[in-house]
């Protein structure tokens, strides 16, 4: 499978902007899907997933309340939707999803290639 990330960005602090992920190839129905982030000089963290069997989903603390990953039923398709952006939002975004079942939606087999997100303050 591809994952193609897009609809990252310049926006203003305070601003909202909404990613998408969508796959392509030969695509499957992944126990978990979930948004990655890597800041320049960090190590890439966890951001949020979505659990396709039963939409439960997942957040880090830093991001509750200010961000909602949802997906499109019937497609391999995940959203990030992003409000109340802040400076320390700024990471390139990378989606994933999961093929293998390993119980955790911290545990990614395929990614796709980064959107760059910029909050300016």
């Amino acid at each position: 499978v591809q994952l193609q990330a897009s609809g990252g960005g310049l926006v203003q602090a305070g601003g909202s902007l909404r990613l998408s992920c969508a796959g392509s190839g030969r695509m499957f129905t992944p126990y978990f899907m979930g948004w990655f982030r890597q800041a320049p000089g960090k190590e890439r963290e966890f951001v949020a997933a979505i659990r396709w069997s039963d939409d439960n989903t997942y957040y880090v603390d830093s991001v509750k309340g200010r961000f909602t990953i949802s997906r499109d039923n019937g497609k391999m398709t995940v959203f990030l939707q992003m409000n109340s952006l802040k400076p320390e939002d700024t990471a390139v975004y990378y989606c994933a999803a999961s093929r293998f079942h390993t119980g955790s939606y911290l545990d990614y087999d395929s990614w796709g290639q980064g959107t760059q997100l910029t909050v300016s303050s």
